[in-house]
């Protein structure tokens, strides 16, 4: 019996093709999909720098990332909301909402720093979480109910302030966050930590793709992102400690999108984000709870949100009616949406990896950056800022009709 099987399956032959190569199209369909995106921000650096002597000064980089910190933060938490083909628009009222809140709880109430932030930024993944629920289960689409929400929490930002409109934080050991940075030694020992960590999700990666059958190719998803990063972070270390050394608020962000890239890339939560993003009822149908990792995902935006709140509030040293962005969400909440899809953030769902945020908010931070050293007026800023978010979201389409893969 055991020949006759023997000779049966010995005289098909297999069927096992290798695994073909992949063009440099599919490659910047997929793994290179960041590729024009750096581009782009390497032709800015040189026009930038062309046009001042100081931009490409250390102090002036130092200030220029620490400027990207808060809109960065804020496109990491949107980003998870995107990945489920929803929509936020109320992440620039909460983070106003929260840093005053904080304020309020120091100020007012003596409470710890420790504790109010815990607080403000539990307070934040809670009210966002609401609105996932609320679309969810009542059927709303997330635009109106953030829209929404978002304009009732500016209404609840102007009753917490005091009668001067504005809480100082100076001397309350917020200021410190700010003021904070790493030096010498140590911000080589912070870099060599983040590239380990870096390695280990790269590999960890291009192994499991490999193990369900998918082509990996060492060289484009392992070797160039590893190289690029250990290159790129040498030069901001070195740059950073030609100054003061690497501000907290930077290292807070980093150690974000660490969190960010490892949850994304290694949880089961990570998948299935991006399966209800790509196909929601088939993710329904497959067993997984769509309601509860929606609202997952935009409590992750609320939070993050107010993380960014309290940045921004230990900068400027207080909070006030500016909080968020002001009423309506100002150019903080604009500038955070675009800087998720400048990093190549899909708005429908379904794709964006975790270094979109530090992507886009570089791209932006650079040109509000570079044009102030200009001397350009903030309303040109504004203008080339669209015209960007345009432009990135055309690249995406022409990639996809030139490649027949879909991106948007």
């Amino acid at each position: 019996m055991s020949s006759n099987l023997n000779q049966a399956s010995g005289s098909f032959p297999s069927t096992a093709q290798p695994a073909r190569k992949r063009t440099f199209g599919e490659l910047l369909a997929s793994d290179l999909r960041a590729l024009p995106v750096i581009i782009g921000l390497v032709v800015l650096w040189i026009f930038f720098s062309f046009e001042s002597d100081v931009f490409l000064k250390p102090e002036n980089l130092a200030n220029m990332l620490v400027q990207s910190t808060v809109v960065g933060i804020m496109a990491l938490g949107l980003m998870f909301v995107l990945l489920v083909k929803e929509i936020d628009l109320s992440i620039a009222a909460i983070n106003g909402i929260t840093s005053v809140l904080m304020a309020k709880l120091i100020v007012e109430h003596g409470a710890s720093p420790w504790l109010a932030c815990a607080v403000a930024i539990a307070a934040g993944a809670f009210v966002a979480s609401l609105s996932a629920r609320w679309t969810t289960y009542v059927g709303v689409p997330s635009f109106v109910v953030t829209l929404g929400l978002g304009l009732a929490l500016n209404g609840g930002q102007l009753l917490l302030l005091p009668v001067t409109a504005r809480y100082g934080l100076l001397g309350t050991g917020i200021e410190k966050i700010a003021q904070t940075r790493i030096e010498g030694a140590w911000s080589w020992v912070v870099l060599a930590v983040g590239m380990l960590f870096a390695a280990a999700l790269t590999l960890s990666n291009a192994a499991r793709r490999r193990r369900v059958g998918l082509p990996v190719s060492v060289s484009t998803a392992v070797v160039l992102p590893l190289a690029v990063g250990t290159i790129f972070g040498a030069v901001v270390v070195a740059v950073l400690d030609a100054y003061q050394g690497i501000p907290l608020m930077v290292l807070i962000f980093a150690v974000l999108i660490g969190i960010g890239g490892y949850v994304l890339g290694e949880t089961r939560f990570g998948l299935y984000l991006y399966a209800v993003g790509n196909n929601e009822e088939a993710a329904r149908r497959a067993g997984v709870k769509v309601g509860t990792i929606k609202m997952a995902a935009f409590a992750i935006a609320g939070g993050v949100a107010a993380i960014a709140g309290i940045l921004a509030a230990s900068r400027t040293l207080g909070v006030g009616v500016f909080s968020g962005g002001g009423v309506g969400g100002g150019t903080l909440l604009l500038e955070s949406i675009a800087a998720a899809v400048i990093g190549g953030v899909s708005l429908f769902g379904g794709r964006g990896s975790i270094h979109s945020a530090l992507l886009g908010a570089l791209v932006i931070g650079t040109v509000q950056n570079g044009l102030n050293l200009m001397g350009v007026q903030n309303e040109i800023r504004l203008i080339v800022t669209g015209l960007l978010l345009v432009l990135a979201v055309s690249i995406d389409k022409l990639i996809e009709k030139a490649t027949g893969q879909q991106a948007f």
